[in-house]
């Protein structure tokens, strides 16, 4: 039995000798495979003999048992073989059946899973499909080398890319619709080693649960938020790295603002919501249309608002600081660290700071940590010695969470995620700072009660909802 500190660790080699139907009808799992044997776990309490011939005639292998507590059954289910909790049963795809049914299934299943993203992957001796659920990778299927390509064309067939292409990335879109669920989903094909990548980016066109107040601000946050988005004009940027759902805080903003007498434009890559009443152009550089040009355009159209997915370069950062002094609110994203770093990342783009000081209206910083399944977290003693070190608590906590698992989370200890903010509004003297090039202002923040993302982090570590382990990376930035 294989196992990493005392969890059971299963292949999905070997998980795939039984689909979902018959693991949980039967409750069993594979413990392994040699040859025409098949090794199973089952409950102590299963009639083995009544079970062993009606599972050699449904697999036709020999079949021996490893009688373990039914408690632990449940668990091993719960945590491999995942079950669709919106009340469509099983989700376990079956490898024999054709490309077309496997990945239009593969891709349903992801997504009655609240997965993000579908990644295909080819290695020397196999391939495999891995699945990202709340911002964690989970292994689903095991591939044979032979049948990979064809998987990969197909995808490439209906995203419209080159077939023949294998040397080149490669950037589509597919508009999936299957049995009423329609979605877009954005494919990214990438040349490694031994063959070709695939990344399925699955986008949500449902803004129907999106609301501002939910995300996470804290009072204090949502305020100071707020003000930047009631002046007439200036910036208002969201930094944070790549999945931290910058961009579902900037459709939340949308659809606050969102109001008959405004004229909004968006242009993004990819358009991963769509809002009724707001005019959203896609980004196509392959065109020569890229948030430059797109700016420049929108310009003309008598915007009131003005959402650019990324500022990624100069150009897009002129533009939009251009675009905020003839008198436009601009939302955007940038990759900066933390929100005080935004201005050093404008600046570093060749940004005067007069004009950086006179256009920021609020910057943003952004991370998503997953918060504990409230069935089964387990409470213990806080023990100091696993913060990091030089770090100091805020206020002093005596009990702290851990994650443990239990059927209704897929055993991973933790169902869903909750967005950490840090929230700097710049006034009339911050903006005399960034003029000056004065970029270390730790202790002005302070003074003005900006509550810092480890700060944010660590409040919700002390109310219980999340675990130490989910906010040990932002207590670096206290």
């Amino acid at each position: 039995m294989n196992s990493v500190n005392g969890e059971l660790i299963l292949s999905a080699d070997l998980l795939h000798n039984l689909t979902n139907d018959q693991a949980w009808h039967y409750r069993i799992l594979p413990q392994e495979k040699i040859g025409n044997r098949l090794r199973l776990y089952c409950s102590e309490t299963a009639d083995q003999n009544a079970l062993k011939a009606e599972l050699e005639v449904l697999t036709g292998l020999f079949i021996e048992f490893n009688p373990i507590p039914e408690s632990q059954i449940s668990k091993l289910l719960g945590k491999f073989y995942l079950k669709d909790k919106t009340g469509n049963g099983s989700t376990q795809l079956h490898l024999d059946q054709n490309f077309d049914d496997f990945l239009i299934n593969l891709i349903a299943e992801a997504k009655n899973l609240k997965s993000s993203d579908i990644h295909l992957e080819v290695y020397e001796n196999k391939c495999r499909v891995r699945i990202r659920i709340d911002g964690m990778m989970v292994e689903r299927y095991i591939i044979k080398k032979e049948d990979y390509p064809a998987l990969i064309n197909k995808i490439k067939i209906l995203s419209n890319l080159d077939i023949s292409e294998k040397r080149l990335p490669q950037d589509g879109r597919i508009n999936f619709n299957h049995h009423g669920n329609q979605f877009d989903i954005r494919v990214s094909i990438l040349p490694t080693l031994n063959g070709e990548k695939a990344v399925l980016r699955l986008l949500n066109h449902d803004t129907t649960n999106i609301q501002l107040d939910l995300l996470g601000f804290s009072f204090v946050d949502f305020d100071n938020y707020l003000e930047g988005l009631k002046r007439p004009n200036g910036i208002v940027l969201i930094s944070g790295p790549t999945g931290s759902g910058k961009t579902t805080t900037l459709y939340a903003t949308l659809k606050l603002l969102n109001k008959d007498h405004v004229n909004i434009l968006t242009v993004e890559d990819p358009i991963e919501y769509t809002l009724e009443g707001i005019n959203q152009v896609q980004l196509k550089e392959s065109i020569g249309l890229g948030f430059p040009e797109a700016l420049r355009t929108f310009l003309r159209q008598d915007p009131n608002i003005i959402m650019v997915g990324e500022i990624r370069d100069p150009d897009t950062a002129n533009m939009a600081i251009r675009a905020a002094l003839t008198g436009h609110l601009v939302l955007s994203t940038i990759h900066t660290n933390s929100a005080w770093g935004t201005v050093s990342r404008l600046l570093d783009m060749g940004i005067p700071p007069f004009l950086v000081a006179n256009t920021l209206n609020t910057t943003v910083a952004q991370r998503l940590i997953r918060i504990l399944c409230p069935k089964c977290k387990e409470g213990k003693y806080l023990d100091t010695s696993l913060f990091p070190r030089q770090f100091i608590p805020f206020y002093p906590v005596e009990e702290h969470f851990i994650a443990r698992g239990c059927d209704d989370c897929f055993y991973t200890g933790y169902k869903g995620r909750k967005a950490v903010y840090e929230v700097i509004p710049i006034d009339y003297e911050l903006s005399l700072e960034i003029k000056k090039g004065n970029l270390y202002l730790g202790n002005i923040l302070k003074e003005r009660g900006i509550q810092s993302l480890a700060e944010n982090a660590f409040k919700i570590f002390s109310d219980g909802l999340t675990s130490l382990e989910e906010i040990y990376p932002l207590l670096f930035n206290f």
